[in-house]
């Protein structure tokens, strides 16, 4: 969106307006029916031309940090950029483009960490390449097995 339309006016009402009109009472509900969806088509599918996934991310965070669920949100920001970037799963073998596909997700994915995160996910980054997943993994949600593994919640 270069236009920036998706910044005009009260988008923060307009977002939560979007998820209302398709039944659901949070963003959190709404992305939740769409697992392992990537943020900038959650974000088509709320506005083609007026919102950005950078808003479905915040507003995402946002309601974690609300219901004290921060870890989970940051595993499923995971599972959405795999799921982005590495569309067949995990490579069979590293080589140079798939490690590369690879360094964009966990980078993508440690980007739009919160700083309350950022060592926890770094430290699973690492892992996830000294011991790679067995080839064509696909978290397909949070609470996948591997994931809450890498990154157990912490939240009380």
């Amino acid at each position: 969106m270069t236009d920036g339309r998706s910044w005009r006016g009260d988008w923060k009402a307009r977002l939560y307006e979007r998820v209302r009109e398709r039944g659901y009472d949070s963003l959190t509900a709404f992305a939740e029916a769409r697992p392992a969806v990537p943020l900038n088509q959650l974000a088509e599918e709320l506005g083609k031309d007026d919102v950005a996934g950078v808003q479905v991310l915040g507003g995402l965070h946002a309601e974690a940090e609300q219901r004290r669920m921060v870890t989970r949100f940051v595993r499923d920001v995971l599972v959405r950029e795999l799921s982005e970037t590495l569309p067949d799963g995990w490579p069979v073998v590293l080589d140079r483009d798939s490690r590369f596909a690879v360094a964009k997700a966990l980078g993508c994915w440690y980007a739009d960490t919160p700083d309350t995160h950022k060592e926890r996910v770094d430290r699973a980054g690492d892992a996830l390449l000294a011991n790679p997943p067995p080839a064509g993994w696909r978290p397909l949600g949070p609470d996948d097995e591997l994931l809450r593994t890498l990154l157990p919640d912490e939240e009380a």
